[in-house]
């Protein structure tokens, strides 16, 4: 992508599925449902979907500018560039799953679709991506007509806490940063338990708080909120909380650890200032700056809709909060299980 497509895209495509004049109101409602402008997490979990939604038609543009087609992030080698640890994130996940040739996996929180391309090309399976956001539902689709998988993958625009697939429906499930979205995580593993076959596997990189948070440091908090604000989260659980979830969910934990432990590379790494790439340039404090200043330049001219700005300065504090996390160790957004259904309720 070139610099001027990547601009033009990234204006084009502001603000996902709502309508232009309405976008600054959509920051104003998404903005309200967080601590730093009052907000608070019961009303975040009960209005999760308006606040998702809302959330990822305003950001969507900013992440496929700065991340390309997979919005997360990876643990990664020395000398390893940031998209070569992102597929090879990808692909570890896939192996761990097992996956083989003709197989149903399910994607659950699909984003555009990047990670469902990358393990369908990998492991020759048919994947369908579980998504409750139009707008990139249809950046999904306009991406597999492009990579010609449009008749091996799928998207399916749901909720996944009711998600729309009969019993035992699939061979493998996974899900890659997404299910923090959940506003229940026992309530979102049981339907994955649900549509998942009897004897098959789950596998999810899950961001959470670790031991080292403490609920009562104000600079803690501060970092928690800056973190749910810029990434459309409902509250943040603890590691030992993802896992007593999976457990009441009915599932079997194969094994979990938190892969930010022992990575040579830390995965916040392209969000420090001290650090500069070319290769991720746009996700460095400097690409950051001047993405700022593009899109200020882009709403001022009236390319880009009133209340770019804001968006972009809300995941500016995302990043903020994720760099503070991930330093003092308190975040990660490393925590991976693999977790089993067992072949019959009493096994």
């Amino acid at each position: 992508m070139s610099k001027v497509g990547g601009t033009l895209d990234l204006a084009s495509g502001l603000g996902g599925k709502i309508e232009k004049d309405d976008v600054l109101s959509a920051v104003d409602k998404y903005e309200k449902y967080h601590v730093c402008y009052g907000g608070n997490e019961e009303e975040r979990k009960s209005n999760y979907t308006d606040m998702v939604n809302k959330y990822y038609d305003l950001v969507t543009s900013f992440y496929e500018y700065g991340w390309g087609e997979s919005f997360h992030f990876a643990p990664r080698w020395k000398g390893e560039s940031l998209r070569e640890s992102i597929k090879r994130h990808e692909h570890f996940l896939a192996l761990q799953l097992g996956l083989k040739a003709g197989q149903k996996v399910l994607d659950v929180g699909c984003g555009i679709g990047g990670p469902l391309r990358e393990i369908a090309r990998f492991s020759s399976t048919s994947v369908t991506g579980l998504n409750n956001n139009e707008y990139q539902i249809s950046r999904g689709k306009v991406l597999n007509r492009v990579a010609g998988l449009d008749q091996t993958c799928d998207f399916v625009k749901a909720d996944f806490m009711k998600m729309p697939f009969p019993d035992n429906s699939f061979d493998a499930v996974y899900a890659i940063e997404a299910t923090c979205h959940a506003p229940d995580a026992v309530g979102c593993y049981k339907e994955i338990y649900r549509v998942l076959k009897p004897g098959q596997c789950f596998a999810a990189y899950e961001w959470c708080m670790t031991d080292a948070y403490d609920p009562n440091n104000e600079e803690h908090q501060q970092i928690k909120a800056e973190i749910e604000l810029g990434n459309g989260l409902p509250d943040i659980r603890l590691t030992s909380q993802c896992l007593d979830a999976i457990k009441k969910a009915g599932f079997e934990v194969v094994w979990e650890k938190d892969l930010a432990v022992d990575s040579p590379v830390p995965w916040y790494l392209p969000m420090d200032a001290s650090h500069f790439s070319l290769s991720s340039f746009r996700l460095s404090a400097v690409g950051r700056f001047f993405t700022k200043n593009m899109v200020a330049a882009l709403e001022k001219i009236g390319i880009a809709p009133k209340g770019s700005q804001r968006v972009q300065a809300f995941l500016e504090k995302a990043a903020e909060g994720l760099l503070a996390g991930g330093k003092k160790e308190i975040f990660t957004a490393m925590y991976f299980f693999v977790a089993r259904k067992p072949l019959s309720e009493s096994e």
